[in-house]
């Protein structure tokens, strides 16, 4: 009996001890948790200042509906941030490609690649009102610069594309944002950047259908467009096709094969019609008509591993690429 009672009570006692050390680890974790709030997650990272690192899974992934409001205007913060909200709701009436890294500027919204340290895609929204010439706002003004809200590690730099003999060419297109000087000076985060080839593509062939773009305002009452980099697989001297780019600088920016434009118009009377077009980041004859770069958009699809404006049903739309949809 003797014997029996002892072993209840180690029993007892190794359960007390465990169950203690159980509320004593919860205990902890909590304290933990609530001092790395109020330090702002900085305490197992101590000797790393990641306060301004929202790339670090810590902190997840920045949604959809979060505007991305820069470090100069934390000041109206509020105010900017509903803006913007209204703002993405309208760029983004007709479906989001994907939800990997957005980033909500304050007029265009984008989807940043952290590998590759170029946009997966860019969303714009388009009207003639919006177009309109402003001589207050000027690009002469605009530097190129680090996007603050990716994490030092995933971001490219100025530094990045000197001497590489690529352009830091615009995904949303400065000229598209001249109604508002921070407008355009947002399109040159060097997020909105991709390494382009200058002459014969920025500077001439791009810019054409930027400015073709652009003149869509004049038809529909609103234009929506979708950019971003692809990189197409190409058959070597062994017949076998690979995937091959450039990378540009210490970061490591991703040269892209080609470029994509997916546009939408949308009529005075709702109808909705859909280009899309791909150029090769190289030198293009400016003979070369915008015509010879139009593709079905669901090889843009099948190649950039995304869905565009899949609010649309396909079959509402009445014409793509210039073609009256059966």
């Amino acid at each position: 009996m003797k014997t029996l009672t002892n072993i209840i009570l180690k029993v007892s006692t190794l359960s007390t001890v465990g169950l203690g050390g159980w509320y004593l680890g919860k205990y902890s974790e909590k304290q933990q948790l609530n001092a790395e709030k109020r330090n702002n997650g900085a305490s197992i990272f101590s000797n790393v200042n990641i306060k301004n690192m929202p790339g670090l899974p810590l902190f997840g992934t920045v949604s959809a509906a979060t505007a991305f409001v820069p470090a100069e205007s934390e000041a109206n913060m509020g105010i900017k941030s509903s803006s913007t909200a209204t703002r993405v709701s309208e760029i983004m009436k007709y479906g989001f490609p994907g939800l990997d890294h957005v980033r909500s500027f304050e007029d265009f919204v984008l989807s940043y690649d952290r590998r590759n340290r170029v946009a997966h895609w860019v969303f714009e929204h388009l009207t003639k009102e919006r177009l309109q010439p402003n001589k207050e706002i000027s690009r002469s003004k605009c530097e190129f610069k680090p996007d603050p809200s990716i994490h030092p590690f995933f971001r490219s730099e100025n530094s990045d594309y000197k001497g590489s003999g690529y352009d830091r060419g615009h995904l949303a297109a400065a000229g598209n944002h001249k109604i508002d000087q921070r407008h355009i000076e947002q399109t040159f985060y060097l997020s909105n950047m991709a390494p382009q080839v200058g002459s014969g593509f920025n500077r001439d062939s791009w810019n054409r259908l930027e400015k073709y773009v652009r003149s869509l305002t004049k038809i529909y009452k609103d234009v929506y467009v979708c950019t971003g980099p692809l990189y197409l697989p190409r058959k070597e001297v062994d017949g076998k096709k690979y995937v091959r780019y450039e990378v540009i600088g210490v970061n490591h920016v991703a040269v892209p094969t080609h470029f994509y434009k997916i546009v939408v118009g949308e009529t005075h009377d709702s109808k909705l019609e859909m280009e899309a077009f791909v150029m090769p980041n190289t030198r293009i004859d400016d003979n070369v008509p915008l015509t010879n770069f139009l593709v079905p958009p669901e090889s843009v699809e099948r190649a950039a591993g995304l869905l565009f404006f899949d609010k649309i049903s396909r079959d509402k739309l009445s014409k793509i690429n210039g073609k009256k949809t059966a």
